[in-house]
Parts: C-alpha cells; structure tokens; sequence
C-alpha cells in the first residue's frame, strides 16, 4: 500500500434519484472520542483486530504492536517482522500471522501467548496482503513484486502453490462460500481465486478506477468495494464482474470497510479524511460524507460489535491512533 497521486473524479450513481432518508443517519456517523500516543514514528500498513480477544494488532515496519482494546493499552509485540505489512488470524486453530514484505517469510504466532512459532519463507518477493480462510484452512499471500500468490496450507505450515496473476496484488477478501477476491493495483483489474483447485478463474476490469487498493464486500449481495486513487469508490457485482455504481471519496485511499448492520461502507483517506457512504441497495450508494481525521490515517480497522474505527497516523513526530466511534 503507498500514497498516489490525486486524481479528481465524478459520482457516477446508477437508477433513481437518492432521497433524504438516504444518506447516512447523524446517530450513525462516526466522530473522534480518543487518540492513544505509542511513541516514536514508524512505517505502517495494516491493522486488523482480534475480536475474541479484544486486540488490535499494528504493523510497525519491523515488528508487530499489541493493544488492548478499548484501553488502547500495549500489551505485546511481535518482534523481526521485517517489512511487515498484513496480519491474518485463524481462531479456529489459535494462530495469527504476519505478511514480512522485506523477508519475504509469514511469520506464525500463537494468539493466545503471541509467542512466536514459526517463520515460512513464501514462493514471492514483498508478500503484502494475507488472508486465512477456515474452510480450507489455507493461507494466501499477495506478493507485489512478483505477481503471484503463495498458497500455504495452515495444517502443515508448508507452501502448497503458487498462483500467478498479471500485475501488483493488492487487498483481498473472502466470500466464504469458495472464492477470493483481489484487486490488481497497477491493472486497475479485480481478480478470483477458486479456493479449491488454487486457481485464478476470473479477470475483471475497473473502469473509473485507477490504482485500486482497499476492498471490501458485502457478502450476502454479492458486492465488492474497491477505493481507488482518482479519488473514486467502485462497485462490482462479484457474481458476473460487472460494474454497478461508483462514487466520488477523499484522496489517497487504502483501506475499506462494509458494515452490514449500519448498511455502510467506509473509506480511510490519506488526506485526511474518512469517507461514509450508506448503501440504499445493492446497486444504488448516497453520496459520500466526508468525516475529518488527520492526514496520513489511510489504513483503518473497525470493530463492528462497538462500531469502533481505529485510524493509525503521525501526529507532532508520534505514531498515534485515532478513535472513531457512533455519535
């Protein structure tokens, strides 16, 4: 994930015009409450929680930071994370990895202790995104400087394949019903993996997308969110590929969320700025809200049980993280 240049860009909205009712409640729109301080300046890339542990975990460039939650108290560190970018977690076995985009490993830590248990070099060159999926019990890699995926079987903690696509894997998600998806940053492409055979199946282009990063999905309408740096969010039909909608957000975006409950998808915006845009349908968005954060908090994680969206940035030559919660 990396800044890129700005691009303006339009709303395209497809059918009828949006109402009132359309936009996204006062109620719902979420607003600062907290800012923890963690000390000096640092890379970073993704943050993911642990939600059965109540646990948010930060890339930090060469190591991997622990907070409590809702404390935002620090309560481990994951240390030679070279280059880490990604952090996945399989519950159903008690493990959490790191994508290392400077090793080129995963390392593997047990969640409950943190301890580390293993690190698996990968089949690529600056693995990036990471996903676990239960089902099969694989983990997959995203390896930006060679275009492929590392398959590795979580079981056996071996590399099991190696799936090649044709330009900069980025962010992916998981329908859990078979399927990843993943955007092609330098593409401007979404590509699907049939889970089963480790198989790409499907190419789809982005049109009005440039340099997608961030994805997300609505599982149950089959719909995914790609924010792109001309400023623009995206929406596919991850059934056909075809292009639904797309809607007009801040700069520098990196990171997406859909919450299902709230009908709402958020994007994290390195300018500044955190874009909210409710979900009339599955094919009709409201123009996005924008919500003030501080430059530089494009990356973003949110517990969807408290409707808590945590936002890392640099503030006064400190790493801190920004706290966003419902009014």
């Amino acid at each position: 994930m990396s800044f890129k240049k700005q691009v303006m860009a339009s709303v395209i909205l497809s059918g009828a015009a949006l109402t009132a009712t359309s936009a996204v409640g006062a109620n719902d729109m979420p607003s600062w409450i907290q800012n923890w301080t963690l000390g000096a300046p640092s890379h970073w890339d993704y943050i993911d929680i642990d939600v059965l542990r109540h646990r948010l975990f930060l890339s930090r460039g060469d190591h991997v930071q622990v907070l409590d939650l809702p404390s935002g108290n620090v309560t481990g560190d994951i240390p030679n994370t070279n280059g880490v970018h990604g952090i996945a977690f399989a519950q159903d076995l008690k493990l959490g990895f790191t994508s290392n985009g400077k090793a080129n490993s995963v390392t593997v830590f047990d969640l409950d202790t943190l301890a580390v248990k293993q690190e698996i070099k990968v089949s690529g060159v600056n693995p990036d995104a990471i996903l676990y999926d239960q089902q099969s019990r694989q983990l997959y890699t995203f390896n930006g400087k060679t275009a492929n995926v590392t398959v590795i079987d979580v079981n056996s903690l071996q590399v099991v394949a190696t799936i090649a696509t044709t330009g900069k894997p980025e962010f992916a998600v998981n329908n859990g019903n078979g399927k990843i998806f993943f955007n092609v940053e330098d593409k401007a492409e979404i590509h699907t993996i049939d889970i089963a055979s480790n198989k790409l199946i499907a190419k789809w282009p982005l049109p009005h997308c440039e340099e997608p990063t961030g994805l997300a999905m609505d599982v149950k309408n089959a719909r995914l969110f790609s924010v792109c740096q001309n400023n623009t969010m995206v929406v596919t039909d991850a059934s056909t590929g075809k292009q639904v909608a797309s809607v007009a957000i801040g700069g520098h975006p990196d990171a997406a969320v859909y919450d299902a409950d709230l009908a709402t998808i958020y994007s994290s915006n390195g300018e500044g700025n955190l874009s909210v845009i409710k979900q009339i349908d599955a094919n009709h968005y409201a123009p996005a809200i924008s919500v003030k954060t501080a430059k530089g908090a494009r990356t973003m994680a949110m517990d969807k049980a408290s409707k808590t969206i945590y936002l890392p940035s640099i503030s006064n030559q400190q790493f801190t993280v920004l706290v966003y919660q419902p009014h």
